[in-house]
């Protein structure tokens, strides 16, 4: 049971370790800003992390991310990969994957799965092997261990524990673990973005290496990359019949300042310009999005202004409403319950979607 620092309101979904409403963080940010910086720097000190983008006069800045870290020299960026050596910036280059990668059977628990080729044989000969679920074939499941936000639900926050580690795995080692019976790679973490040329090098490899045969190249990201990387990723998931899958965490920026530690607003401007592709191929879809229903901080009010969002550029683009598990800084919440999810579900479709889908129906619980 928390409460909240500023009204004194007491509910089971108010985040304790965070100590501010929904309510607050909308109307009284200003105020609670203080506590919603220390919450963060926190949970960054906690992995030697820095506590905000750096900024020092006269070095160069990272042209990976909204952030534009300029990283002294020894130091590190946001993200953890890139660092300042020599006066330049390294770390996260075409060839050092900081990652972990797995074999994952088709038909998969994609974000994307019911509209994917993998997952429903959309795009089926072109860019499938089935007019169904690809049984029998597999996902190349690329993790990286970096990320360019602060989220404190974080489902994957492990990874944290060795971003340091300099384990690389090269672009053309990645791209040989390609098989036979690999119809897609998938990258996510974390966030592709700090090591998006990684990503890039390697799928171009791979396509190069295994012509005239569906191999998918698709991402799951909250939106911070730069915009040429972006169009990058974009194209190569245009060509293989890959999907771009966009983490929007939230449509209010103080929200996604509190609950992320970065505002949102290169993320809603890059799905903007993405969606303006979905007309070079309709199916599969290009372009999806997803929001986590964190309980207490993601309702519909929230839902309903990213579904319209979404709406405004395509009625026709692909949403999926996630589960919540508790995590990381948000672990004294509960799961999502099953009615928030269809009230969210309904208020999508009311907004103009016409494919909205709850996601994780698993860790949904009954009210």
């Amino acid at each position: 049971m928390g409460r909240c620092i500023n009204c004194n309101r007491e509910s089971p979904t108010i985040s304790e370790p965070l100590s501010v409403c929904l309510r607050c963080i909308r109307e009284h940010f200003e105020d609670i800003h203080p506590r919603i910086l220390k919450v963060h720097i926190e949970s960054r000190e906690a992995f030697n992390l820095p506590t905000q983008p750096p900024r020092k006069e006269g070095h160069r800045s990272c042209d990976l991310c909204v952030n534009r870290c300029q990283i002294e020299e020894g130091n590190v960026g946001y993200c953890g990969v890139r660092r300042g050596k020599g006066g330049d910036i390294i770390g996260g280059g075409p060839e050092e994957g900081t990652l972990d990668w797995y074999y994952d059977s088709l038909p998969t628990n994609c974000v994307a799965d019911w509209v994917c080729p993998g997952g429903s044989g959309s795009g089926h000969p072109d860019f499938s092997y089935s007019s169904g679920p690809e049984y029998g074939y597999k996902n190349l499941a690329v993790f990286y261990k970096a990320c360019t936000f602060n989220c404190l639900f974080c489902q994957n926050w492990h990874y944290r524990q060795s971003t340091y580690a300099r384990r690389f795995i090269t672009s053309s080692q990645l791209a040989s673990k390609v098989d036979s019976r690999t119809a897609c790679i998938c990258y996510f973490g974390g966030d592709p973005t700090p090591q998006v040329r990684h990503a890039i090098r390697t799928s171009e490899y791979a396509l190069r290496d295994n012509p005239d045969r569906p191999l998918r190249i698709c991402w799951e990201t909250n939106g911070s990359v730069s915009r040429p990387y972006l169009n990058k990723m974009a194209e190569l998931s245009l060509k293989s019949g890959g999907c771009v899958k966009f983490d929007l965490k939230t449509f209010d920026e103080k929200l996604n300042l509190a609950l992320c530690g970065i505002a949102n607003k290169r993320t809603l401007d890059n799905f903007a310009s993405l969606s303006s592709l979905i007309k070079e191929r309709p199916e599969p879809p290009l372009l999806v999005a997803s929001t986590l229903l964190v309980p207490g901080y993601i309702d519909e009010e929230e839902v309903g202004k990213i579904a319209q969002f979404i709406a405004s550029l395509s009625p026709d683009i692909p949403y999926a409403l996630l589960g919540f598990h508790p995590h990381f800084y948000m672990s004294d919440l509960p799961t999502t319950s099953r009615s928030h999810a269809e009230a969210c579900k309904d208020i999508a479709e009311k907004r103009g979607l016409k494919n909205v889908r709850i996601g994780n129906l698993h860790l949904l619980r009954q009210d």
